[in-house]
């Protein structure tokens, strides 16, 4: 569904975004991909990638750095030649109730949630309008659309996600160029894995599906939107949370 395609993925190097770049490369994608943290862990990932029978390379870069973004599309399109697909999912949580919350943990998640999103948009765009193709996905949260106690950091950053992806399908849609969001529920990954187990049941009893989502059942809407198959679907939020915001 993806052959002769240019990806780049943010946060790639576990969970989601792992899921999402291992998708794209059995979909005949050529991923580019970023990381922060494990040299070992991206270099891992490019020779998995590379398995499929696509060129793949990782880049350890800040996507909440303007100046490193604008670096990482300039890198990108010099070796791989074009970009077809972006998909920002580089994300973190900093919890904490509003009133015991830091200037510093909200400032931090604004930064790497939400200007991260602008960083690489923005980077881009340029690109994609000279070839007048392009798609870009925004990872957002169920808890953007609705909020949740003890994330009002969190919540207003994948809220601004929301925002900002159906201004950009607004503004570029003339040419050609998609944007759209997906809303992930209750994912099961490494982060999900320290939360109580107790806490975990109750919340998938809460799910009308009664199970917490995989990361490959967001990957697969990610391709979904990548592909050409979405041709004709910009501004919109998808929702893989398992109807809990039914």
């Amino acid at each position: 569904m993806l052959k002769d395609k240019v990806a780049l993925i943010t946060g790639a190097s576990r969970g989601i975004g792992r899921a999402i770049a291992i998708r794209f490369a059995q979909e005949g994608a050529d991923v580019a991909f970023t990381y922060l943290s494990s040299v070992e862990k991206g270099k891992a990932l490019e020779a998995e990638l590379e398995a499929f029978g696509v060129k793949a390379k990782g880049y350890r870069s800040d996507a909440s750095d303007f100046a490193a973004a604008e670096e990482l599309a300039t890198q990108v399109l010099s070796d791989f030649g074009k970009l077809d697909v972006l998909v920002n999912n580089a994300g973190i949580t900093n919890d904490g109730l509003l009133l015991r919350m830091s200037e510093e943990q909200w400032d931090q998640v604004i930064r790497v949630n939400l200007k991260s999103v602008f960083n690489l948009t923005k980077a881009v765009t340029k690109s994609m309008i000279r070839a007048k193709s392009g798609s870009i996905i925004n990872l957002t949260s169920v808890v953007g659309i609705r909020g949740n106690a003890g994330q009002a950091n969190y919540a207003a950053s994948k809220a601004g996600i929301i925002g900002f992806t159906k201004s950009v399908a607004l503004e570029l849609g003339s040419r050609n160029v998609r944007s759209n969001a997906i809303a992930p529920g209750f994912i099961e990954t490494e982060m999900t894995e320290a939360i109580d187990g107790k806490a975990t049941e109750e919340w998938k009893q809460s799910i009308p599906m009664k199970r917490g989502g995989k990361p490959d059942e967001v990957a697969n809407a990610c391709v979904f939107l990548a592909s050409d198959l979405s041709g004709y679907i910009t501004g919109q939020v998808i929702q893989v949370d398992g109807g809990m915001l039914t």
